[in-house]
């Protein structure tokens, strides 16, 4: 292991980064928190530890509880279902829930033509034909009930029968997708019950309440045309879930909706900050927790539910301070546990106080690697953008920061377009370990992220080439005024939509920059169109298609394509492609590539043919790391020799 790992510390330090400091070694021999549940006494935490194996280039997990009011914490082996509830057992404990890949379609080869076994083909007569890194088989995810016979499942039953829809959802959906319902009668599951091309321009996820006696399925959601998810009942029935209103809008501000069955309530309606990512009901039945960005960062929020009252709720912030809460674990009392995490701490289960929202950290997973390496200092700073409007911009500083010196500094552009930027702890997009390597991060929170009001995260559609880029421009240049940035060696870098920003940028800069690196950009807005999965993002993105000539805003979006301005590139640029991205496929990092290339512009590719759009496995994201900071170690080092 060490053999393998030995040239990448050999070059981080030859990078100026000290063995105190956080490398891509480090970051990969974190453990990776992921709280389960309560135990069925509330007396302890049960969580799990992901470890990395680099060696082994996979990841192995362990289960431990742990006393809710801290202590020691103790493996489990395989007895977690014994000390939690397993909740896909319906609550008078009779039936099992279970899921299974059903074959529905036929679109291989080997089921249209079975004369023809040694044929390989797919022949589809419709769209999402290929889903974020999956080609479509003509299989689909469904759900299965069974009764419990002395404690095992007896037949199974489907109750999506030759319906050719998917729960739990795909790429990402899991057990949240199907609950009980607290009577043991109901199954309640999420799905979109759309196929082909319908499927693909739509983001229209209903709730389905499957009956087991009678068979029969009703949607309670069907009046609501976008999002519908993550349904959780209270102990007497009362429903809770998330919802988006606008159709093919992925990224529409998402409230809290409940219902008893005959009203339904928007609970976070009156709060046009407040977009929620998640939330737990209270042991009480009428209070929900919940958590979302606010001003840079996630925090933890509560709200009763009034019942037939039509009076908005009071919306309460219970946490303050810069860290984000990602998660929600269980309740006991007054005490509620957490998952936490800021930019210089992987995520650890955490109790709050629910009566004055201080934090106490309850596990210690990763505690003697951070005890041995130097912390980053995190700034937040407020720019005047361009259209005179206040923007936060956070400002992450090497840890041995001195105000005397100059620095190489990194503008950081986030994905999304419509995704906050926090306190998140990245495994590839680290900013712990990017300061650590002796560069400042500038990581402004630019038009089109939630947390600052709805009209804030929507200026971005329909004009990813207007205000968003001066937004970033804005941030660079603001920063570049302190004495300590080195106006010479200053670069971008982003993914998803910060590779597309990095692409846009190479375009327009000025000068103002050193390098570029854009992992899975989009560069030619018209081929991404033609061969994105998701159509209702582009549509909603660009207001339309681009061969609509009388649709205003399309043509203005399409034009801003940053294939339309490479005559202006002339910067140094990494590419970075995963194969298996279908969301913004290889073609867009090709493109970009080879007129980077045909126009003599020093540039390198990095194609990781069995990753997605992200960067899953550790000697992969290894890779990356490496071609990383080796980029920008000759385009725009940290050390000046």
């Amino acid at each position: 292991m060490k053999k393998i790992l030995l040239p990448l510390a050999v070059a981080i330090v030859s990078s100026g980064a000290a063995q105190n400091k956080m490398t891509p070694e480090l970051l990969w021999k974190l453990g990776r928190v992921a709280g389960l549940g309560l135990s069925k006494d509330k007396q302890y935490v049960i969580y799990a530890v992901n470890q990395p194996d680099v060696q082994g280039n996979t990841s192995n997990s362990k289960y431990y509880k742990i006393p809710i009011t801290g202590g020691k914490a103790v493996e489990l082996d395989d007895a977690v279902d014994s000390i939690m509830v397993n909740s896909k057992i319906s609550p008078d404990g009779k039936y099992i829930l279970t899921t299974e890949e059903v074959p529905v379609k036929k679109v291989h080869s080997s089921d249209l033509y079975p004369d023809l076994p040694k044929a390989n083909a797919y022949v589809y007569e419709s769209l999402n034909y290929r889903h974020w890194d999956t080609w479509e088989d003509g299989k689909f995810g469904h759900i299965f009930f069974a009764p419990l016979i002395n404690g095992k499942p007896g037949e199974a039953k489907d109750i999506m029968p030759n319906e050719p829809y998917d729960c739990p959802q795909k790429p990402s959906g899991g057990g949240e997708d199907f609950i009980w319902h607290p009577d043991s009668k109901h199954i309640l599951y999420v799905t979109k019950k759309k196929f082909g091309t319908d499927y693909a321009i739509s983001t229209n996820t209903d709730l389905y309440e499957y009956d087991i006696t009678t068979g029969t399925t009703k949607n309670l959601t069907e009046n609501n045309k976008g999002y519908d998810v993550d349904p959780a009942y209270n102990s007497k029935g009362i429903l809770a879930w998330l919802q988006m209103k606008r159709d093919g809008y992925e990224s529409d501000k998402q409230d809290l909706v409940v219902s008893d069955g005959t009203t339904t309530i928007n609970l976070t309606k009156s709060r046009d900050n407040i977009h929620v990512e998640g939330f737990k009901w209270a042991e009480d039945n009428k209070t929900i927790y919940f958590y979302g960005p606010i001003n840079g960062t996630m925090q933890l929020f509560s709200v009763k539910y009034p019942g037939q009252s039509k009076v908005l709720p009071f919306v309460k912030q219970i946490t303050k301070g810069d860290f984000d809460i990602t998660g929600i674990i269980g309740q006991k009392g007054d005490t509620l546990i957490v998952t936490r995490t800021d930019m210089n701490h992987a995520t650890e289960l955490y109790t709050v106080n629910l009566a004055n929202g201080e934090t106490q950290k309850l596990t210690h997973v990763n505690d003697n690697i951070y005890k041995n390496i130097e912390m980053c200092k995190v700034e937040r700073k407020y720019v005047q953008t361009t259209d005179q409007k206040k923007m936060l911009v956070w400002v992450i500083y090497p840890p041995d920061f001195d105000t005397t010196k100059k620095y190489p500094t990194l503008l950081y552009c986030q994905g999304g377009p419509q995704v906050s930027l926090t306190q998140f702890y990245s495994y590839r997009w680290n900013m712990q370990l990017i300061a650590s390597n002796g560069y400042i991060v500038v990581a402004p929170c630019r038009r089109g992220m939630p947390g600052f009001g709805t009209k804030w995260n929507e200026e971005v559609s329909k004009d990813w080439g207007g205000q968003v880029l001066q937004d970033y421009l804005s941030a660079i240049d603001a920063v570049s005024k302190e004495k300590y940035v080195d106006l010479n060696r200053r670069g971008c870098v982003g993914a998803s939509f910060g590779g597309y920003s990095a692409f846009a940028l190479e375009g327009i800069h000025q000068g103002r920059f050193k390098t570029f690196i854009a992992h899975d950009g989009i560069f030619n807005f018209k081929s991404m169109y033609g061969t994105t999965d998701e159509l209702f993002f582009e549509n909603w993105e660009k207001g339309g298609n681009y061969w609509d000539k009388n649709n205003a805003i399309a043509q203005r979006s399409f034009s801003q394509s940053p294939n339309n301005f490479v005559d202006k590139w002339n910067t140094p640029i990494l590419i970075v492609q995963g194969g298996k991205d279908y969301r913004v496929p290889i073609g867009q990092g090709q493109e970009a590539f080879q007129a980077a290339q045909l126009k003599g512009i020093k540039s390198k590719f990095l194609y990781l043919p069995d990753e997605n759009h992200w960067v899953l496995s550790p000697q992969n994201a290894l890779v990356w790391q490496r071609e990383f900071f080796k980029w920008l170690n000759e385009t725009m080092p940290a050390l000046i020799k």
